[in-house]
């Protein structure tokens, strides 16, 4: 039998829409770990600690450890351990975020901090977005944890990171350097956190502007499934192909030596 490939999985879309599991999305997570498939649930949120997101995911009945969650705030703070060291931050966001710098040793702090940190928040204020405003105008780099222009909540659609970094970018005239999906860089974090290598790695999103083009950049073998927000008819809208196209993850199967087949 083949040895399993390694799986990075989005989560919205992928394994839950809205406050639902996916239908066949517990017994795709089954068959990996009775395959002993390494995988991570790779996700731009970064609201949550993994302890966080493994209990909500648990709620809708999804078992999946703590350990197999992987966030752009985690993502951000390797990226700034990597950087500089035990540094300082001005960071407006959730614990998902604080949390994960905490962990690397940075200290948070409105005082000349060496970076402005934008993550997602339950209440962005006025007052928050003009003091990193000031901060990113006094020299302090701008770092923001993913792209993502609006969120869905219950109540409808929302401003998420990206819109706030647009307002701060229009602003101050300095662009943040965002870390998560897209930014193949999350991937190779992923990858390194998972202790995996890309040509053992399939990367299964239901995005083709994020979570597909993310895994092709980094050297991964695709899957795209569409039970998210990209549909089959919209695949000849970009200039780039997923490596396989289901209709969703209860379709894979990691045991079958499943042929990742060029789609045309």
């Amino acid at each position: 039998m083949e040895p399993p490939k390694n799986y990075l999985i989005d989560m919205d879309g992928v394994l839950v829409r809205g406050k639902q599991a996916i239908p066949g999305a517990q017994d795709f997570i089954n068959r990996l770990k009775e395959r002993s498939a390494k995988f991570l649930v790779v996700t731009n949120n970064p609201l949550y600690t993994q302890a966080d997101l493994a209990y909500r995911l648990q709620a809708i009945g999804l078992n999946i450890p703590s350990a197999n969650i992987f966030t752009s705030a985690m993502a951000t703070a390797l990226f700034l351990n990597a950087q500089r060291p035990r540094g300082t931050a001005f960071v407006i966001g959730e614990s998902g975020l604080t949390s994960a710098l905490h962990e690397i040793g940075y200290i948070i702090t409105d005082h000349n901090p060496e970076y402005v940190v934008l993550g997602e928040t339950y209440s962005y204020n006025f007052e928050q977005i003009a003091k990193a405003v000031r901060l990113v105008n006094a020299g302090s780099r701008f770092i923001a944890t993913n792209p993502d222009p609006a969120g869905p909540t219950e109540s409808g659609i929302v401003p998420a990171c990206g819109a706030m970094a647009a307002l701060i970018e229009k602003t101050t005239g300095r662009v943040p350097f965002f870390v998560g999906k897209p930014a193949p860089l999350m991937m190779r974090y992923a990858m390194n956190y998972l202790e995996v290598h890309s040509q053992n790695t399939i990367m299964v999103g239901d995005r083709m502007d994020t979570d597909i083009i993310a895994g092709m950049q980094a050297g991964m073998d695709t899957i795209l499934v569409l039970t998210g927000l990209t549909a089959r008819e919209d695949l000849n809208a970009y200039p780039f192909r997923p490596t396989l196209v289901l209709d969703t993850v209860a379709d894979i199967d990691p045991g079958s030596g499943q042929k990742l087949a060029a789609c045309l």
